[in-house]
């Protein structure tokens, strides 16, 4: 099971380094990291995907709250919650079929957001499930190049 956990911390260097190497130097693997500030000032959201059980949750968050600068944790893997990811990438197309192009990749949910002779550089922006299948479908049509933000959430409904 993929667990996606947020982690709200004070803004110091140092502190990402301190989180990621908690998690992996105990044999955990991070799939998705995100790191941004928040409205407050000096305070950070990090967001992880971490996959594991429910007994890797909970060592994890354990020992992500006894970290000095992390000021709260939160487990949204089961909670009403809101999450999108962004993914830029390039596809193959040549001038001649650049309109079948453009078409394949609005089905497949992605925008152009820019153009160069021999290729389209697409966005796409929504729920992870959703942005990954929409990659399976925009690889007919030969992906060139590929960056994913990685997952962002937020609990729904002042849960968590």
């Amino acid at each position: 099971m993929k667990h996606i956990i947020t982690a709200l911390v004070q803004n110091q260097p140092g502190v990402l380094a301190r989180v990621v190497g908690l998690i992996s130097g105990r044999g955990y693997n991070i799939e998705s990291l995100s790191v941004g500030p928040t409205h407050e000032a000096g305070i950070s959201r990090i967001t992880m995907q971490v996959p594991g059980d429910d007994r890797v949750l909970e060592q994890v968050t354990k020992q992500l709250n006894r970290l000095v600068d992390v000021i709260q944790v939160t487990d949204l893997t089961t909670s009403p919650q809101l999450n999108r990811e962004l993914v830029l990438l390039k596809v193959a197309a040549p001038a001649a079929p650049r309109e079948a192009v453009r078409q394949a990749a609005q089905q497949a949910g992605a925008t152009v957001v820019a153009e160069e002779p021999e290729a389209l550089t697409l966005q796409i922006v929504g729920e992870q499930t959703d942005v990954t299948d929409s990659i399976a479908h925009l690889k007919e049509l030969g992906i060139l190049d590929l960056a994913r933000s990685g997952i962002i959430a937020l609990a729904r409904n002042g849960s968590a």
